[in-house]
């Protein structure tokens, strides 16, 4: 069989060019082949060379430019102001101001460079003036006048915190810490921490953790967060919106906070924040009666009673006599104590039941409510607290009606409030329902009565006060110890007739716990008094209750039951007293020096907040 040839054309060049061999197929045409592609081919081709256009482009031929500012933009909200998370402030460190001013308080300057609060003894007094922090007049270079590096200098005034000096006291830094880190990711600029389902509450909208916070910060020697707080409170805290507060809340907190961080610090910012406050708040005292409305715009300045009732709480008008009073001397302008203590008065020139006030009064007609209940608890709880406090402030004078007007009061406790359960003999204090018929019921916010007690005491008041505070101390405590979570309903009951198993009993309703201070603040006291170090391993199975039952990822939350420590029903909820009050009262009851803060010195306002001492 014959091999089948195929024959194939060869062309020769006429030129002396070499010869060129191959298939006729290779010299087609690039747009030949293109029209040969199936559709398909072609489509592919075309993403192809498109990718590589796009990758050539971003790569190669646009710049690297700093991320858009607007992804830091902040979500607008009309109910408050929020600041963006500030990274932290960078200390002096290769610069420092070459001249620095002394306070007008100290008569003679000093002959060489003052040193930084850090650099002090230990021996020195905590009252100590220190050097002004001024604006730099002149910026040297000289490393003979550089400040050691992360040395911050201090304001006039400012007040020396060593930190935590025993293993207790850094497991409560411990647990600010972790506090403040969720409020900080969740919560910035916010009333209160919703720590489970990483959110906020407002309540008034001007950052109430974060003031309340401020001097617990401080006296922690937690100087970074101090500062991220302050930075904020510096640009963000406004008082110029259209915003209704309670007088009281606003002041105890907001106040308060703003003036004990003014008076730690040395930093006048602070102090000028709560004087445009404190001007916000005088309209209240706009009334027929002189007796305060309890709210107040602070935006268009009117202020009325509370929209659920016509009466205000007797706590609320007669708990902003020391906030009040240490603005004006700290401002050295009168307005804001003469307007409170016109209140002082008032009060006082009513009729009342052995010194014991209903838990309710009318701003307009300025007299009580007829048949109130009468209570040391809710809504009454700090009239008897600020009688002696203030007292206390202003020097202590002997013709003073307010020490009057306490003594009387702890009379009138002592005779129709104090009970005693019939077989573990626990004392407490109970209310009188319709102004007149005993109810055993106790708030645990009357646990702050046994260190109230104690206090006045010290200052000079009978032994009588001295066996009420030791007897209701260790009636709160077992509020706390008789619960399986080893934590403190918020209301107890006390067996009278037998109607109970136990002589102290919770109901249902009444078993949340909210993180209060107010036992703890009592424990301090104690211990702060006596020195006694049980008061401070109390505190401490107390702290630890705190941490198994209530420390969640992102804070602290209230929980609905202490009954069940196998369902404590959290409530997402880290209110701001828990950093301002619990925190705070827990880490001095765990100093080892008992005049870390001098209660001969400072007075504590309802909301933790040290003011002060001043003579007349």
């Amino acid at each position: 069989m014959d091999a089948k040839i195929e024959h194939v054309s060869v062309i020769l060049p006429v030129s002396n060019d070499p010869v060129i061999i191959g298939s006729v197929n290779s010299r087609k045409s690039l747009k030949r082949h293109w029209n040969q592609l199936s559709r398909f081919q072609k489509n592919l081709a075309c993403i192809v060379l498109a990718g590589v256009c796009i990758f050539y482009i971003i790569f190669f031929m646009l710049p690297f430019d700093e991320p858009s500012r607007s992804s830091e933009a902040i979500d607008p909200m009309e109910h408050i102001q929020i600041a963006p998370f500030k990274e932290r402030h960078e200390r002096f460190a290769s610069s420092i101001v070459k001249e620095v001013k002394l306070t007008d308080s100290l008569a003679n300057p000093p002959t060489e460079e003052a040193k930084p609060v850090a650099q002090q003894q230990p021996e020195e007094s905590l009252m100590q003036l220190e050097i002004v922090r001024d604006e730099p007049k002149e910026i040297v270079d000289n490393e003979e006048n550089v400040l050691e590096e992360n040395r911050r200098v201090p304001f006039a005034g400012a007040k020396d915190f060593k930190g935590p000096t025993n293993d207790r006291q850094r497991a409560v830094v411990q647990a600010t810490l972790h506090s403040w880190k969720g409020y900080k990711e969740y919560a910035w600029g916010h009333d209160n921490l919703k720590p489970i389902s990483m959110g906020y509450s407002d309540w008034f909208g001007l950052g109430l953790t974060l003031i309340d916070s401020l001097d617990t910060l401080y006296i922690m020697d937690l100087q970074d967060e101090f500062d991220e707080a302050r930075a904020w409170v510096d640009k963000y805290l406004k008082f110029d919106v259209n915003r209704e507060v309670n007088l009281f809340e606003i002041t105890i907190r907001v106040v308060g906070g703003l003036l004990s961080a003014y008076h730690l610090s040395g930093d006048r910012m602070f102090l000028d924040k709560a004087i445009d406050l404190g001007n916000r708040l005088l309209p209240s005292f706009d009334s027929p009666s002189g007796i305060p409305f309890s709210d107040v715009n602070i935006g268009s300045l009117t202020a009325h009673a509370p929209k659920w009732s016509p009466d205000s709480s007797t706590s609320e008008v007669t708990t902003i006599q020391l906030e009040f009073r240490d603005l004006s001397r700290a401002s050295e302008n009168p307005i804001f104590e003469t307007v409170a203590a016109k209140v002082n008065l008032k009060v006082h020139e009513l009729e009342k039941n052995e010194g014991l006030v209903p838990i309710f009064i009318n701003a307009n007609t300025g007299h009580f409510r007829n048949f109130a209940t009468v209570s040391l608890g809710a809504r009454a709880d700090s009239y008897y607290e600020y009688l002696l406090k203030q007292w206390l402030q202003t020097g202590k004078k002997n013709d003073d009606y307010l020490i009057e007007d306490y003594q009387q009061s702890i009379r009138g406790v002592l005779n129709q409030l104090v009970r005693t359960t019939p077989n573990e003999k626990h004392v407490y204090v109970g209310e009188l329902i319709n102004g007149k018929d005993f109810k055993p019921k106790m708030d645990h916010l009357t646990c702050y009565l046994p260190g109230t007690l104690l206090l006045g005491y010290k200052n000079g008041m009978p032994k009588t006060h001295l066996r009420l505070a030791t007897d209701l101390l260790e009636t709160c405590y077992q509020t706390y110890m008789k619960q399986p979570t080893q934590l403190a309903p918020e209301i107890s009951y006390f067996n009278v007739n037998g109607e109970s198993e136990t002589d102290i009993y919770v109901k249902t309703n009444d078993a949340h716990n909210l993180l209060r201070p107010e036992f703890i603040e009592s424990l301090y006291y104690f211990y702060a008094i006596t020195g006694n170090r049980t008061y401070q391993d109390m505190g401490w199975t107390i702290f630890e209750a705190f941490n198994r039952y209530t420390k969640v990822k992102n804070g602290y939350t209230s929980i609905g039951n202490v009954k069940n420590p196998l369902n404590t029903r959290p409530r997402d909820m880290m209110e701001s007293f828990w950093l301002g009050e619990t925190l705070k009262y827990f880490y001095l009851l765990f100093s080892d020096d008992r005049k870390e803060i001098d209660l001969d010195k400072y007075v504590f306002n309802s909301e933790a907040h040290p003011l002060p001492i001043r003579d007349g």
